[in-house]
Formats: structure tokens, C-alpha cells, sequence
């Protein structure tokens, strides 16, 4: 790559085209890299929600009986049918928002812990640095 006859006014024109057309490449890498996360985050929350849905009415469901379950065992223990009534609804009740809680923080967790990074735009940012400044040594 010898340029020895440009003038150097040509040489840093040419210089400061290449970068920009680097970093104009690199910030539609960095476009379509967010596209792509941003397509999997709305799928994933898509499914998620649908299968909530379902997943509630389950969950209702189930846990009437086990309340229900629960109450027929403490009757049969010797409590009055109000008091297992509401002593199964309490202890379900407890049980149940406990595994939530733990549900919700380990989500949050994952989302906090950067799993939407821009690591290919990241690296081939970091080589374009790099061959700038061996250009410009």
C-alpha cells in the first residue's frame, strides 16, 4: 500500500471517509442487532403471556381443591368447618405467594443480568479501533 506520490491532505481525506463509513456500518450492525433482540424479547413476552392466561385458570382451579382438601383433613383433625375453612385458605394463601415472590425476583434477576448485550457489535467495534489506530501510526 504505497502511497508515496498522494499529498497528505488526500491521505487524511481519505482517512476520515473510511471512518465514517466504518462507524456508519457499525451503527447499522447495532441496528439490527437491537432489531433481532427486540424480535425475540416480543415473541418470547408474547408466548409467556398466552400461556399465563392458561395458566391462571389452572391455577385457580387447583387451588380451590387443595383449600378444599386441606379444610376436609383439619375438619377430620377436630377443628369447627369455618375455622379449617379459613386456616387451609390462610396456609394455601401463604404457600402460594411465597413461590411467586421467588418467581418474580428470579425473573427480575435474569433481566437485570444483561442478557440483551451487543456483544457482536461490541467486538467488531473494538477491531475497527484497533485498525484505525495501526492506519494511523
Amino acid at each position: 500500500m504505497a502511497n508515496h506520490d498522494r499529498p497528505l491532505s488526500e491521505l487524511m481525506t481519505s482517512l476520515v471517509g473510511d471512518i465514517s463509513g466504518l462507524f456508519r456500518k457499525e451503527i447499522d450492525l447495532a441496528k439490527a442487532e437491537a432489531s433481532e433482540n427486540l424480535s425475540r424479547a416480543v415473541g418470547s413476552i408474547e408466548t409467556l403471556l398466552i400461556g399465563l392466561v392458561f395458566a391462571i385458570g389452572a391455577i385457580g382451579v387447583l387451588l380451590s381443591a387443595v383449600v378444599q382438601g386441606l379444610a376436609a383433613f383439619l375438619v377430620g383433625q377436630g377443628l369447627t368447618e369455618p375455622n379449617a375453612d379459613a386456616a387451609a385458605a390462610a396456609i394455601v394463601g401463604v404457600v402460594v405467594a411465597l413461590l411467586a415472590w421467588a418467581m418474580v425476583s428470579r425473573a427480575l434477576s435474569t433481566l437485570r443480568s444483561g442478557s440483551f448485550k451487543f456483544d457482536r457489535t461490541a467486538a467488531s467495534l473494538q477491531r475497527d479501533v484497533d485498525v484505525v489506530k495501526e492506519r494511523v501510526q
